[in-house]
């Protein structure tokens, strides 16, 4: 019985480092997304760091104009970090849980 649970502590402790891993992973996956008319392009990285935004000359002259392209943009990339994100976390999680009668279910 506790070769079980040391087996389980070292396994859970082994999937907290990968996911630690992961996380620093993320920091470099750049996550890119423009508005329709390209007037506006971000990048952040799938742990949700904004590292740049390129805003076309026109869009300067209208401060309301501009900040709806910014929400818009912005939250269309926040969405898409997020989905990346969680889905890599997930993975890795998943990948070393313990087999547990019931806890498969908390992935899907």
């Amino acid at each position: 019985m506790f070769g079980d649970i040391m087996g389980m502590m070292g396994k859970l402790k082994e999937t907290r480092k990968k996911v630690e891993e992961t996380k620093k992973r993320l920091d470099t996956v750049l996550i890119d997304e423009q508005s329709g008319d390209d007037k506006l392009k971000v990048t952040l990285t799938a742990n949700r760091e904004i590292k740049s935004i390129d805003i076309d000359e026109a869009l300067l002259q209208d401060k309301e104009e501009l900040e709806d392209y910014l929400i818009i943009t912005l939250n269309k990339a926040i969405q898409k970090a997020t989905k990346v994100n969680e889905t890599e976390l997930a993975a890795v999680a998943k990948d070393g849980m313990p087999n547990i009668p019931g806890m498969d279910n908390l992935f899907k």
